[in-house]
C-alpha cells in the first residue's frame, strides 16, 4: 500500500522497475499458463475499469506529482483495448507533467493481437517500452512449457513492436532446456534473437517454486534433470558466443535468480563476457550461493 491505494497483491515488476510508479491497470496475467512460472498462480485476471484505474492514478500523483516513470502492472497490460490504453496514458500524462516513459509487461499472443498502427498509437501516447518474456526461441521448449506461441509467432511481434517505435526488453530463462535438452534451448534461442530488433535481453535462471514443479514436470513430457551451475554456464557461453542480433543489444544476467552476473553490451563486448565465464569455470569469479537466488 502507498498512501491510500491499496495495491491488489501479489505485485510484480522488473528489476529495473524497482524505483518507478506503478499502476495497476490490469490484475493477474490473462494467459497464466507457462508451467514454470508461479507469478499469479494465486490470482484471477480481471482487467480493471478505467475509472477505478484513473482514480488510483489520481491519488499516485497527488503523492508523487514528480514522478517521470510509471510502470502498468499486472502481468500484460497489453492485453487491455487499445482505447482503453490511450485513454490511462492521456490520464497519466494529464496528471504527471514529468511523465518522461511508461512501461508493461506484454505477453507474445497480446502483442501480436495489436496491429502495427496499433502499437505506433500507443506508443505516440508514451507507452515506450514493453518487457516480452520470450522464455526460450525452440519449438519444442515452447510446447514444453505451454507458453502458447511459437519462435515465428513471437519474432513476428517483437519485430512489429519495433516497427511502431517501441523498445522491447526481452527475457530468456536459463535451464528451461535441464540437462537433456540445453543445446537446442539455446540454440533455438540465439536463432530468434538474431532475427529480431529487441533493445534490452536479459536472463533469469530456472527456479521452479513448489505451487508449479507437479505441473511442470507433468506437461514437459520427458524426464527432466536440472541443470547445475557448470551446466548454467555453459548455456551463457553458449548464448554469448552465438549471439548476433540485427542491432546491439543491451545485455544483463545480473536478477538474483542467475548464479553468475553479467552485463554488457554484444555484440561489442562478447570476449569480456566470454573471459569471465571461464573465469567462474575456474573458480576465479565466485557465483551467488544459492541461499541468495531467487524471483
Amino acid at each position: 500500500m502507498i498512501g491510500d491505494v491499496l495495491y491488489d497483491m501479489p505485485l510484480y515488476r522488473p528489476p529495473s522497475e524497482g524505483d518507478n510508479l506503478i499502476v495497476q491497470a490490469t490484475l493477474g496475467c490473462s494467459f497464466n499458463g507457462c508451467t514454470f512460472c508461479s507469478m499469479y498462480k494465486t490470482k484471477t485476471y480481471r482487467a480493471r475499469p478505467l475509472d477505478e484505474t484513473r482514480a488510483d492514478i489520481d491519488r499516485l500523483a497527488a503523492m508523487w506529482p514528480g514522478a517521470h516513470r510509471v510502470f502498468l502492472a499486472d502481468g500484460d497490460a497489453l492485453v487491455l483495448p487499445v482505447d482503453h490504453l490511450l485513454a490511462l496514458l492521456d490520464h497519466l500524462k494529464t496528471r504527471l507533467p514529468n511523465l518522461a516513459r511508461v512501461s508493461g509487461y506484454a505477453t507474445p499472443i497480446n502483442l501480436l493481437r495489436k496491429s502495427e498502427a496499433d502499437l505506433r498509437r500507443l506508443r505516440e501516447a508514451g507507452l515506450s517500452l514493453l518487457y516480452v518474456g520470450i522464455e526460450s526461441g525452440s519449438k519444442d521448449i515452447l510446447r514444453r512449457i505451454r507458453k502458447g506461441t511459437t519462435p515465428d509467432a513471437m519474432a513476428k511481434g517483437l519485430i512489429r513492436a519495433h516497427a511502431a517505435g517501441m523498445k522491447v526488453s526481452a527475457t530468456v530463462v536459463l535451464g528451461l532446456g535441464g540437462h537433456a535438452f540445453w543445446r537446442d534451448h539455446i540454440d533455438g534461442t540465439t536463432a530468434l534473437i538474431n532475427r529480431t530488433p529487441i533493445t534490452y535481453l536479459s536472463t533469469l535462471q530456472l527456479y521452479l517454486e513448489d505451487i508449479v514443479v507437479e505441473r511442470f514436470l507433468a506437461a514437459y513430457g520427458a524426464p527432466f534433470e536440472p541443470q547445475n551451475d557448470a551446466g548454467i554456464l555453459d548455456e551463457q557461453a553458449r548464448l554469448i558466443t552465438a549471439l548476433d542480433p540485427p542491432r546491439p543489444v543491451i545485455f544483463r544476467s545480473n536478477h538474483a535468480s542467475n548464479a553468475l552476473a553479467l552485463a554488457g553490451n554484444l555484440p561489442r563486448d562478447r570476449d569480456r563476457l566470454l573471459d569471465r565465464i571461464e573465469a567462474a569455470r575456474a573458480g576465479g569469479v565466485g557465483l551467488r550461493p544459492g541461499f541468495l537466488r531467487g524471483l
